[in-house]
């Protein structure tokens, strides 16, 4: 596989940002899932063949208002069965798109129907939930942004996407999806980092504009660590909820697989480039690039904070409380756990090509239905779920239809998240008010590492 500095001399790609689709109106949008080509390398190399939705990766970028109702239909042209999630919605429970908990997968030549409400502003995205850790990887996935009634004065709003994927010297995507390393270690890695579908893809900006840079992670596996160079800003939002007051933004942050991040920057520099960076190695590296036209000065001035969404208070001292060990992987301790009901060493479980385990349980996706969930509440509860991670590597824990807070060590509550980093070796305790009745999911967003055996579910009784 060539260098990625040989990629990257060779590549002059345009702006690169998602075709936007404005969801509005009676009739739905057509998410059609089929094969499709696209170039992912430079000239010189072939295009990459692709599952898309729509025909382009990212799928197309739907754009909606607060409070409007998104209406689609899948068309599954694919050769295996789909679904989509919509990652971050506070959604009817029947529409969040997990076959074998809310629906039936979508068979091939099959559709499906979604529709359902926005009553959150914010950056969200959707993607695949059948057999993720190829569908998501082949570009089954897009952006989905729900615009404030009162957005902020910025000079553009770009959503960027960020991404890797592991191909081989003619630029097709290498088919060890099901491959053990990855399910038992950190999980599909890729080779080619991505922004927008494309490698240091390019975007014109004036020296002095004000940018809302809306940062989403579809990545297999990959935590990336980003910086901006030649910008200042702060964080507004994360995974899509408002922060209380905005926040000068770091010179590096880490964005974990599934996670969102909203931060308005200006465009400080003197030069005639600034960038975002992946800082994980070698000194980092451009992964877009941001072409600087003279302009005026940068306002300075932190901005306003984003109006707030709709709140559920959580009732901290009256909370149904719930452990979560983390346990199995490559170099870990687990001796064996539970799977189909059967308890397995790890000797019979990695024959099966699972590793890991909640509470001592293998969860497959598509299992859900079998077994016990997590915790079972009454519609208006609190919850608390301790988690501890008695592993080897990092997991990034997505919980479905609903936001979450971390509870800090001094027992304040900190910002409304949907996915949490837990890293190797720490203890984390999150807590929410479980407003949104049905079964729902919550895994483990390190794609391989869910389909290893790190899924589990609660269920709110309504």
């Amino acid at each position: 596989m060539p260098s990625r500095r040989q990629f990257l001399g060779t590549l002059a790609a345009s702006c690169a940002l998602p075709r936007v689709l404005h969801a509005t109106g009676p009739a739905p949008l057509r998410l059609r899932a089929a094969p499709s080509r696209a170039r992912i390398a430079p000239a010189g190399y072939p295009e990459t063949d692709l599952w898309t939705f729509n025909g382009t990766m990212p799928g197309e970028e739907l754009r909606l208002r607060q409070g409007e109702r998104l209406r689609a239909e899948l068309v599954n042209d694919l050769p295996q069965p789909t679904s989509v999630h919509w990652h971050g919605i506070r959604i009817d429970n029947a529409m969040d798109g997990v076959p074998g908990l809310t629906q039936d997968p979508v068979m091939p030549g099959e559709r499906f129907s979604y529709e359902f409400d926005l009553p959150d502003a914010g950056t969200y995205w959707y993607h695949s939930h059948a057999q993720t850790v190829e569908q998501v990887e082949r570009g089954l996935y897009g952006a989905l942004i729900v615009e404030e009634s009162d957005p902020p004065d910025v000079d553009a709003d770009l959503v960027l996407v960020v991404d890797d994927m592991r191909l081989d010297r003619d630029a097709a995507i290498t088919f060890d999806f099901d491959a053990p390393h990855d399910r038992s270690h950190a999980g599909r890695i890729g080779n080619a980092w991505l922004v927008n579908g494309q490698m240091d893809p390019r975007q014109k900006v004036r020296r002095g504009d004000r940018l809302r840079l809306r940062l989403i992670n579809a990545a297999n596996a990959r935590v990336y660590v980003l910086g901006l160079m030649g910008m200042t800003g702060w964080t507004v939002a994360l995974d899509g909820m408002p922060l209380a007051a905005p926040e000068p933004l770091e010179e590096q942050f880490l964005l974990a697989p599934a996670q969102r991040m909203d931060v308005i920057v200006d465009v400080t520099t003197d030069e005639a480039e600034a960038f975002l960076i992946s800082l994980e190695r070698d000194g980092g590296y451009a992964i877009a690039t941001f072409d600087v036209d003279p302009g005026g000065a940068a306002r300075g001035t932190a901005p306003a904070a984003l109006p707030p969404n709709p709140g559920f208070p959580i009732d901290l001292a009256n909370a149904r409380t719930v452990p979560l060990l983390m346990e199995g992987g490559a170099m870990g301790g687990m001796s064996g756990a539970v799977l189909d009901g059967e308890r397995q060493d790890m000797r019979g479980l990695a024959q099966q090509n699972v590793f890991w385990a909640f509470n001592g349980t293998v969860g497959r996706m598509g299992d859900y239905g079998i077994g016990d969930p997590l915790i079972e509440v009454d519609r208006g509860e609190s919850v608390r779920i301790g988690i501890a991670n008695d592993t080897a590597f990092d997991h990034a824990m997505h919980l479905h239809g609903m936001h979450f807070a971390e509870v800090r060590s001094d027992g304040s509550l900190g910002p409304l998240r949907d996915t949490l980093l837990v890293q190797r070796g720490e203890t984390r305790e999150i807590a929410f008010a479980a407003h949104n009745p049905g079964d729902w999911l919550f895994h483990c967003h390190m794609l391989a590492h869910h389909a290893a055996g790190m899924g589990t579910w609660l269920r709110v009784r309504g």
